[in-house]
Order: structure tokens, then sequence, then C-alpha cells
């Protein structure tokens, strides 16, 4: 008499009841590839999102710059002139950047070559962070005439930064 679990049905099912190492590897090997694509990916649209913040913030501190002229004729380089808050012993000027980006205004700018009053709204990326490794977008300008300028991290020009 024949054992019931020797038939072939229950070796069939013991046999199947993990996986091999071949089925490992190839889920191991699928995973590395997703991985290798979604990280580069996700990388550079942090970075994008950053940037956009970065813009947004200069382009606020220009219109608070000349919103400030329009009443005190001259530009100011006093945030708390411009209705920011004090942050610690004195005014800094936005941290909507997080600590991504410093920005900073020089008041007259040094780039006006025109007369009257000047401003020049500096962004770039903070010492130590992530941002500095954006190639392509390292530094955002706005100046009182509204001209926004971008730099590479190497220093070259890319004012496609400002539309991305």
């Amino acid at each position: 008499m024949q054992d019931m679990n020797d038939t072939p049905l229950h070796r069939r099912s013991i046999r199947s009841a993990g996986f091999t190492l071949i089925e490992l590897m190839v889920v191991v090997v699928i995973l590395a590839i997703v991985i290798a694509i979604a990280v580069p990916t996700y990388t550079s649209q942090v970075q994008q999102s950053r940037r956009t913040e970065a813009r947004t913030a200069a382009l606020d501190l220009a219109s608070r710059e000349e919103k400030y002229f329009s009443t005190a004729n001259s530009y100011s380089f006093d945030p708390t002139q411009l209705g920011y808050a004090a942050v610690g012993s004195g005014a800094d000027f936005p941290q909507s950047t997080g600590n991504y980006y410093q920005i900073t205004v020089d008041v007259p700018s040094p780039n006006w070559v025109g007369s009257g009053p000047s401003f020049l709204v500096i962004v770039t990326p903070a010492t130590g962070s992530s941002q500095n490794n954006d190639i392509a977008c390292g530094k955002f300008e706005v100046d009182q005439t509204g001209n926004q300028t971008a730099y590479t991290s190497s220093g070259t020009q890319n004012n496609t930064c400002w539309q991305q």
C-alpha cells in the first residue's frame, strides 16, 4: 500500500514552498534598477523645488525693497525696515529657504552703472548645504530694475534657471 505523504502532488507542494536563490536574485536586480533610476530623479526634483523657493524669496525681498523705496525714497539693507521679523540678536533676511540658501542684499548695488538708488538681492547656496551640489543653478540675483540673473556653480551665467 502506498503512503499518502509520498504522492507526486504532495512532493510538488513541498518543493514549491519557498523561493529559490535565482528568484531572490532576480528580485534584487529589479530593485537595484528601480533604485538606480528613482534616486537621481528624486534628488533632481528636490533641488528644483529648493531653487523655486530661493527664487520666490529673492523676488519677495525685491518687492519689499520697492515698497520701501516708494515711501522712503531709498532702499534698505535692514530686514526689519522691509517687514521681516527680528531673529535672535538682530534681523535676518527671509529664512524661508531653510538652511539651503543664504540671502543677502547689497545697497547700493555694486553692479549698477546708472545713477540713483540701487539694490542687488543675492541668493547663494548655504555652506554645507546639499544645494552646493546643484551644478546647473548655483546663484540667483535680482536688482532694482527687475533684472534676474542666475549662475552655475562654476560662475557661468545661466538664466534658464529663472524659468525652471
